[in-house]
């Protein structure tokens, strides 16, 4: 009873917050005039150009929800692979010193280079397709998967393998029965790190190869001066995010015994 108080206390903070947000950002544009609408549309503002997009194609040659469903279908499509790919081989990588021995060079290797870096290269070699996008996102969310994949397992503790083994357990039962529901909220951070990083990338190369798509709408809206446009596709693109990490925290809570 006490943990849903405090969660209902939470919830409303969160909702008063964003209240007061909105509403010192009415006052700073629409009633007090202190920042310019050139610099900051207001709120109402804001939800005229999202109406407005909603029917309308001008400037960028689509309707708001046309380039919500490319940006939705890239970065969900490059994330799923991406975490698909990297939670395995991240244990695998912990758990089998062999298979850390033949890809850890490769993984030190395309860690340090930035995703957005590998724009260009996609961009040459896939063109302006939804290829060479979805490419540069499965390396974004692949690096924060591994990364706390492999660090969940190493941090089980050797004790509990011990006890394992001395029951009889094999290495296999081992690590599906202790391992990895050890490093589950570890790798769960992974994938939450990895769905912001997608997000992150899909904006960013969208900017630089794309035609459709939240980021080229921004792109776009930049480049005609239609700020507002630009504030909404960043709050679309905030409130997407937003939903998804709500979406993983609940998955979490399911399948992560002791998960937020």
């Amino acid at each position: 009873m006490k943990e849903k108080r405090e969660k209902q206390k939470y919830r409303i903070i969160s909702v008063i917050s964003l209240a007061a947000f909105i509403l010192i950002w009415e006052l700073l544009t629409d009633v007090l005039h202190l920042l310019p609408e050139k610099k900051l549309p207001s709120p109402a503002t804001i939800i005229e150009t999202f109406l407005y997009k909603l029917t309308n194609t001008n400037p960028d040659g689509s309707v708001l929800g046309i380039h919500i469903l490319t940006s939705l279908k890239e970065s969900i499509l490059g994330f799923c692979i991406g975490v698909g790919l990297g939670v395995p081989l991240g244990i695998c990588m912990a758990w089998f010193e062999k298979f850390d021995m033949f890809f850890k060079p490769l993984f030190d290797l395309i860690k340090p280079i930035p995703p957005v870096g590998w724009v260009p290269v996609m961009l040459m070699a896939f063109g302006l397709g939804i290829m060479s996008k979805v490419t540069v996102i499965v390396i974004a969310a692949i690096v924060p998967a591994i990364i706390n994949s492999y660090s969940g397992i190493k941090q089980m503790n050797p004790v509990h393998k011990w006890v394992a083994q001395t029951f009889g357990a094999s290495n296999g039962q081992i690590l599906r029965t202790i391992a990895i529901p050890t490093a589950g909220p570890m790798i769960f951070a992974g994938i939450r790190v990895s769905l912001n990083a997608s997000w992150v990338t899909l904006v960013a190369a969208e900017l630089v190869a794309s035609t459709k798509g939240l980021g080229y709408m921004i792109q776009m809206g930049r480049m005609v001066g239609r700020i507002d446009l630009v504030f909404m596709g960043v709050l679309v693109i905030g409130g997407f995010g937003a939903l998804f990490s709500a979406l993983l925290g609940m998955a979490e809570k399911k399948i992560v015994k002791g998960g937020r």
